[in-house]
Formats: structure tokens, sequence, C-alpha cells
């Protein structure tokens, strides 16, 4: 594919793919799609695959850390330009690329403002091809290599209410991670990230190589037949993933909180079957009568019957008409983030269920 520039209609695909492939996670449709066009008005972003890249050139990873229903949250689009402006000014080695850190409505375009604004290119190496809640699950295992140094900068909040503010972080990935996920809190909810530099070859090995085109596959599949109604849009998702709708009903109970950052509930929905399924950010897990359906990093996600347009976990409500989307792990690109025990380990106490599977 080589290098590519990225325009709206490609910013459109990569969201509305994003939004099926954030399982409930990932961010608003709306924020992505401003994001995108805010990249698309302020330069030329580009996309660019592994091979345009020599072996040991640096990428480094683009993402938002923190609770999408929290209600004093604020990320505008010069805190991602600055927190890649406070990464520089660590050194360390040039950069030549920039990585979103999975894929979801929002989350799938992290990595193109910096790109408008720098002149780096995109690569088509997400950390993950799915969302995730923590950055181990995003980290591509890089906490299994021996004596690596996570370099991590943030910036967000509102300045209006005191609550903007910009942090640099040296350490262990996990304690580095929880500063950061710290610092989404004191700023309100959220904060623009980017994060741990490694070399192509590693990205070749470990990341989520190929997803973003897998986004914007679906999405351009579903953008085809959005004049035909929601029914039509639900089968396009589930012809392009492949996956299934397992329930069409209504979400009869809602329970969310947020904590320590995170959205954390539980959701049931009543219709030709009864499903319950608990979030941590992304949905974790799908049961019917107590047996289990789908578990993470397997893809649960909700679709409005009424637009046939994925809804997260921050968007849910009580009262909504959905279809309850699920397609295995292996229909998905993964990095190796969300394949190791001591990632899902995390998800398995914030959602008090197990979740890990050899």
């Amino acid at each position: 594919m080589g290098i590519t520039k990225l325009d709206m209609a490609s910013g459109e695909a990569a969201v509305l793919g994003g939004a099926v492939l954030g399982g409930g996670g990932g961010g608003s449709i709306k924020a992505g799609m401003h994001n995108a066009q805010v990249a698309v008005d302020l330069g030329t972003p580009t996309l660019a695959t592994l091979d345009e890249l020599a072996e040991k050139d640096l990428v480094i990873t683009s993402s938002g850390v923190g609770a999408p229903a929290a209600k004093e949250k604020m990320v505008r689009p010069v805190d991602h330009i600055r927190a890649l402006e406070l990464f520089r000014q660590m050194g360390g080695g040039e950069i030549a690329g920039i990585i979103c850190n999975e894929n979801g409505s929002c989350s799938g375009v992290n990595g193109w403002i910096e790109s408008a604004a720098s002149g780096l290119p995109v690569v088509d190496a997400p950390a993950n091809g799915r969302a995730h809640p923590t950055g181990l699950m995003g980290a591509m295992g890089l906490n299994r290599v021996k004596g690596y140094l996570s370099r991590q900068t943030a910036a967000g909040g509102n300045p209006e209410i005191g609550r903007y503010l910009e942090v640099t972080a040296r350490g262990s990935l996990t304690h580095t991670a929880n500063m950061i996920r710290k610092a989404a809190v004191e700023a309100g909810g959220v904060v623009a990230v980017m994060r741990d530099p490694v070399t192509a070859t590693y990205l070749k090995e470990n990341a989520a190589v190929g997803a973003m085109q897998h986004a914007m596959k679906i999405g351009r599949e579903m953008m085809a037949v959005r004049d035909q109604g929601a029914d039509a849009i639900i089968k396009a998702i589930v012809e392009s993933l492949p996956g299934e709708v397992v329930c069409r009903g209504r979400i009869e109970s809602l329970n969310i909180t947020t904590q320590g950052g995170y959205d954390v509930g539980e959701i049931t929905v009543a219709g030709d079957n009864r499903m319950e399924l608990t979030f941590w950010n992304e949905f974790m897990t799908l049961e019917c009568q107590g047996e289990r359906r789908a578990t993470f990093p397997d893809l649960i996600t909700l679709l409005s019957l009424e637009t046939g347009i994925p809804i997260s976990s921050a968007e849910a409500g009580k009262g909504q008409e959905v279809a309850v989307l699920y397609t295995p792990r292996e229909n998905l690109i993964l990095g190796r983030g969300v394949l190791i025990p001591e990632a899902i380990k995390e998800a398995e106490n914030a959602v008090g269920k197990a979740l890990w599977q050899d």
C-alpha cells in the first residue's frame, strides 16, 4: 500500500468500523469524527504500512486514557499535539511514525492530529485491533521485556475549571501506566497520551498489523448501505467481521459507576434471549442464563436497532432497543497485550469474573 493521504472519507470509515471493534469502549463516534475532521483541516495526515519503515525505526503510541462517562472530561486537539511535544522533549531517539493504541470510534483515529501537525505518518500496526481498557493491554508485551523503561506523556483537562495538567513519566511499564491513569482522574476523566517507543521489528511481531485497514473495511461496508436502514447496516457489520447477532431486545437494566478512571458495570438485555453483559469500559463477558457465551478479547458490541450504529457502554441507556453482536477472537486482529494472563488478571479483578482462557 505504501504511504497514502488520509481524507475525511477514510476518517469516517475508520470511526464507524472502529465503533464496531470498540466493543463498548474506544470513545464516542462524535469525538472520533471531530478529531478526524480536525486532522484533515489541520494538514495532511498520512497512513503507512510497516514495509515503509526500516527495522530499527522507532514508532510511538498515541492514546487516550480515562473513563468515557466521566462528567468533567475534556481533551482538545491541541492536547494531543502537546503530548507529542512533551514526548519529543524527553529525547531518546528520532521518531519515525505513530500508531494508535487500538481500534475504536475515537481511539482508532488517535495519531491523526499528530500526523497532520508533525508530518509523521500513522502506521497501520495498532497496539490492538479492538478496544481494551488498560495501558498494559496496549503495551504489546513490553512488560515482559527485561529492563524496558516506559516513557509516557499526557495532557488534558478543562483549563477553565482548573483541571488542565501535563505529565511526563518514566519507569516500569505498570507503574508508569498507573501514574498516567491517575493523571486522567485528576484532569477530570481523560488525557491525551503519547507513550513507549518500539522498533518496527517489534511491531511486526507484537502489534495488530493491518488492523486499521480492517476497521476501515467494516466502516466502508456500513457506509455503502446506510441509506437502506438499520437492518442493512447490521447485516453489513455481521458479514464483514464476520460475527453473529445473538440477541435482539431492550436494555432492561443498567448499572454503571466510574472507579479509578474506568467505567464499570453490568447491562441486561431482554428480548428473544436474555443476555447479561459486564463491562470495564469495554464489554468483558456475555452470558445467557448463567452460561458464558463470550469472554474478552472476544468482541461484544451493542448495535442500535433504530440506527444500526454501535452503542458504547458509556452511551447505553435503559429502554434502548439493541442487537447484541458477538465475534470470536479468531476473527479479530489482536496485539500481544490482550493475549497474556497478567493483563487479563486486571480485568478479572474489575468485573469479578474469570476471563483468562489458555
